[in-house]
């Protein structure tokens, strides 16, 4: 009856489990085509990661196959970098190390922080609840090798075999269930740790790409750049979830296995379980950096495969008006095909590791097994072994599969990890914004003057903007900027905001250097309404506060009727609280130039800048709006900037300055600058002839209508 007991014990895992053997991987790219290419598959990792976690203890007895892979790309070796838009970059491997261990460092301080003793005990008690749910795990194949001895006897006296046996069972149970608990109160310490510096990590980068100057935000795909905040913030949730915190017990359960079978055994089991390790880990290592190329390539196709899809779903306009909505798919199916190629050879090659590694584990398997056999036999006339010490290697061995196997995943993720979180603290540190000087002290306000010394500055070194452009604007006064088109008109107010930098020279405000006042109080005395109006996806109430977040309802209302928009927000389905869609897509160009007024009115700064705030408003409506604006400068006595292309919107400026090939040609009232005969005249002139074609052209059709 015994002998059958241990029978079954060693037959029926194989029984019991053999799903297991045929797990069949899934193409990443069907998951990929089911789901928008910006969906990152590192939250499928996490929770496919804390299934295996859960089920580990209920598995002992039956070798755990290599789970497949998950489907996130990772980099080649020789490592790479890889920029935002997915191309890579190759580095040499030590400098890559290097990169690895800094960042590292920086997890490091984020999950271990300073004077914070609370997340630090945290941490204590979590490492020690991953050593405690390690030791209770060896535990049990040695306790189940008590209770197969312990009922592997003739059975003379059944009540002390039942009694010796049940309570190794009610033992061999506690081990588990303490196992299982230690494990989910790790989860439960460790997840307030691990949010808390994914959550660090991830404000940090967002305040530090707002602060950034409009160069880098130009020159970046947005598609690319969220993609590579969402993978490196992921990143960090796998390297907390499952390398820091994984290794050093995996590590330890390995080594008590190796102790255990040495000390009972004999060093050859010891020897045959190091080398099945060092072959197992050599193998998954070597197969994995060749297997990176593909996921390079799936990688850097997902990123153009979002990219244009962010491009033309953003651009949407754009695509109807030219019926490119062909060319727009053709576009992103090219992508996804490229990345569907790579999926498949992630695929295939998947399976070569697969059956490496199975291989390797099942070889080590079978001499161990052969040994424990041969000590059973042995044991009989020498006692060396019994049968429950081939049970318990047997479950010993087992039990090591996991670990191996959560190595080789590891390692195969780990590298994609650091290289998404190197991507994500570079964000962080290049292209520095503008910082406030040590001394800088605040704005003191004067009435508003304005003035740059001999500025230069151009968007590129070989394409100067401004040649020792120097001019000054009055306080209180109502001042225009004209010229030809790209001679560096809404330039003038992007440096005064400091979103650039100028190559050399001085911009005064009220006789202050901006270098010299802080950056906040310098940008909050000035208010500017852009030519592309600006719009949240909310409503109407949210988007006209944004210049003042606690302005009252009323305040906010009350800048509307000076915006001239009020009645047209009344008509709107819900009114104020009528949605305006993704950059205001739902409403009019006119609508959205009059909001971007009532915003910047209920700021009510110092300073104004207006770059062509009225081109998409009718002529009765943009006398009307004019009107009101220049009756609550001249009343605050604000000072105020208007770039126009239309010289009639600027004829009763206080002062109008000239601009061509970056410098001042001329300055003055609308009279004196006419009786100049320069280039305004020359502008105004052509202005008038056109608006005469235009009537000629219009009259004779209106003759024909009458």
């Amino acid at each position: 009856m015994a002998s059958s007991f241990c029978r079954q014990c060693l037959v029926k895992p194989f029984k019991a489990y053999p799903h297991a053997w045929n797990r069949q991987l899934i193409p990443p790219v069907l998951r990929y085509l089911s789901a928008s290419p910006a969906r990152s598959s590192r939250a499928r990792l996490k929770t496919d990661y804390l299934g295996f976690n859960h089920a580990r203890h209920h598995q002992h007895l039956a070798p755990s196959p290599p789970k497949p892979e998950p489907v996130t790309p990772q980099p080649p070796k020789p490592p790479v970098k890889q920029d935002l838009a997915g191309d890579a970059v190759h580095i040499s491997q030590s400098e890559q190390r290097r990169r690895d261990w800094n960042i590292v460092r920086r997890l490091v301080q984020n999950i271990w922080p300073k004077d914070d003793w609370k997340t630090r005990g945290r941490v204590l008690f979590g490492f020690g609840l991953l050593v405690g749910g390690k030791l209770l795990n060896v535990q049990v194949p040695l306790i189940f090798k008590q209770v197969i001895d312990a009922l592997n006897v003739d059975i003379t006296a059944a009540s002390t075999v039942w009694v010796v046996g049940g309570s190794l069972i009610l033992g061999y149970g506690a081990a588990r269930i303490g196992a299982t608990l230690c494990g989910e109160l790790l989860n439960a310490t460790f997840a307030s740790v691990g949010q808390a510096a994914v959550r660090k990590v991830a404000r940090q980068t967002f305040e530090h790409l707002l602060n950034l100057d409009l160069k880098f935000h130009l020159s970046r795909q947005t598609g690319g750049l969220t993609r590579a905040i969402d993978r490196g913030t992921k990143g960090i949730t796998f390297i907390l979830q499952a390398i820091i915190f994984r290794i050093v017990p995996t590590a330890l359960e390995i080594s008590l296995v190796c102790g255990i079978l040495t000390y009972k055994f004999g060093w050859d089991f010891a020897a045959i379980t190091l080398v099945t390790m060092a072959a197992y880990t050599w193998f998954t290592v070597r197969t994995t950096s060749w297997r990176t190329r593909f996921r390079r390539e799936a990688n850097s196709a997902d990123n153009k495969a979002a990219t244009v899809a962010v491009d033309s779903l953003i651009n949407y306009e754009a695509v109807k008006h030219f019926n490119n909505e062909k060319y727009e798919v053709a576009q992103y199916d090219k992508h996804l095909s490229a990345y569907e190629k790579a999926s498949i050879k992630i695929a295939t090659s998947l399976a070569y590791l697969n059956s490496g590694q199975n291989v390797i584990f099942s070889s080590a398997l079978t001499m161990m097994m052969f040994l424990a056999a041969q000590g059973v036999i042995k044991g009989e006339s020498c006692g060396t072994m019994t049968v429950g010490d081939l049970v318990m290697v047997n479950q010993l061995i087992f039990q090591l599969s996991l670990p191996l196997n959560f190595l080789g995943t590891i390692y195969r993720e780990m590298r994609q990890s650091l290289l998404d979180m190197e991507v994500l603290f570079n964000l962080t540190t290049q292209n520095q914004p503008p910082k406030d000087k040590p001394d800088a002290k605040p704005l003191v306000h004067r009435g508003g003057s304005i003035t740059f010394e001999n500025v230069n500055f151009g968007y590129h070194p070989d394409r100067p903007i401004f040649r020792n452009l120097s001019f000054t604007i009055p306080a209180g006064k109502k001042v225009a900027l004209v010229g030809p088109s790209g001679c560096g008109k809404s330039t003038v107010y992007r440096l005064l905001f400091r979103f650039y930098e100028p190559s050399s020279g001085r911009i005064l405000v009220d006789g202050q250097d901006i270098r010299d006042v802080k950056i906040s109080s310098l940008r909050s005395a000035i208010g500017v309404v852009p030519q592309d109006t600006p719009l949240f996806h909310s409503d109407v109430l949210h988007n006209i506060r944004y210049g003042r977040l606690d302005a009252s309802d009323e305040e906010v209302i009350e800048a509307a009727k000076k915006a001239h928009v009020h009645e047209a927000i009344m008509r709107l389905p819900e009114k104020y609280k009528t949605k305006v869609g993704e950059r205001g897509l739902m409403i009019s160009g006119g609508e959205k130039q009059r909001l971007a007024v009532a915003r910047v009115l209920l700021k009510d700064p110092p300073i104004l800048f207006f770059d062509e705030a009225t081109s998409a408003l009718d002529a009765h409506t943009e006398t009307e709006l004019m009107r009101n604006i220049n009756n609550l400068l001249h009343e605050k006595a604000r000072t105020s900037i208007f770039i126009a292309h239309r010289l009639r919107t600027v004829v009763e400026s206080d002062l109008i300055i000239v601009l061509k090939d970056g410098q001042v040609v001329e300055q003055g009232t609308h009279e004196e600058l006419m009786r100049a005969g320069g280039l305004y005249y020359s502008m105004w002139q052509q202005q008038v002839s056109d608006i005469s074609s235009d009537a000629a052209v219009a009259q004779p059709a209106s003759q024909l209508s009458a």
